[in-house]
């Protein structure tokens, strides 16, 4: 079975993406550009909500155990972005650069508040690392497509992400409103998932490669690069752009579904 990137790798290419993002960033014709995936932004503000990010993160990491976030206090109050771009690059810098101090005083098995706690995902350090590099990988491409040079997730990333996408985001015990439903997930890569979605919640198992037919009756699936299956999860691609068999109409429940209202 394909393990899950470590957490010192998390940490590496939390580091590598993060700078994959300030070249995109850097290279844009103007901060002023809208952004594609985010019509309502310009370049400007998507640094400005990705680095506070980074920097709420950081706040929640620090806090340890705790019954929810901290105040804004704690993490925006007096670091707004600044509107010319070179100080941009350094405040997004410092971003990401006090993110990944705090991860790493805090080690992989810190206890903390997640808001994904009807998930099977732990709610520690770890989990946040690993959010934090997925969320930071989806917004450089982001940005890499607004500058016109879109490219790929890479494969590692992707497929831990993809993974992170079921077990974190979609995994609950919530029930689902719908009739019961079986949903195959494929990358092309090798690894592949599966959905079951019931009364129980959201049910999610790695699928290991097997000889012969597999017995289970699935209403739907969709298959491509790990890369794109993590952009049509965020809904920056749409099912087209995948190969998909059976069901339509789940993926658009699955789209539409927020298991805390």
């Amino acid at each position: 079975m394909h393990e899950n990137l470590a957490f010192p790798e998390q940490l590496r290419l939390i580091d590598e993406r993060s700078a994959a993002f300030r070249a995109a960033v850097a290279a844009a014709p103007s901060l002023d550009i809208r952004m594609p995936t985010h019509p309502a932004r310009t370049l400007f503000d998507h640094v400005q909500h990705v680095g506070m990010g980074r920097r709420k993160a950081a706040a929640i990491v620090a806090a340890g155990p705790a019954d929810g976030p901290p105040e804004e206090s704690a993490w925006g109050g007096g670091t707004a972005a600044p509107r010319e771009r070179e100080a941009l690059l350094a405040w997004w810098d410092e971003s990401v650069e006090h993110l990944g101090s705090v991860l790493r005083e805090a080690g992989p098995d810190r206890e903390c508040w997640t808001w994904w706690a009807d998930s099977p995902s732990p709610q520690t350090s770890g989990a946040w690392a690993r959010r934090q590099l997925h969320e930071i990988a989806v917004h450089t491409s982001d940005v890499q497509l607004a500058g016109g040079a879109p490219q790929p997730i890479p494969e590692d990333i992707a497929l831990d992400g993809f993974d992170d996408c079921q077990f974190t985001l979609c995994a609950t015990t919530v029930a689902w409103p719908h009739g019961p439903a079986v949903v195959d997930y494929h990358a092309t890569e090798g690894r592949s998932w599966r959905l079951r979605l019931s009364r129980d919640g959201a049910q999610v198992t790695p699928l290991a490669p097997t000889a012969g037919d597999d017995p289970v009756s699935v209403d739907a699936s969709a298959r491509g690069t790990a890369s794109d299956l993590v952009l049509f999860f965020y809904d920056r691609i749409p099912l087209d752009s995948l190969e998909f068999d059976g069901d339509r109409r789940i993926f658009d429940q699955l789209a539409a579904w927020d298991p805390s209202v």
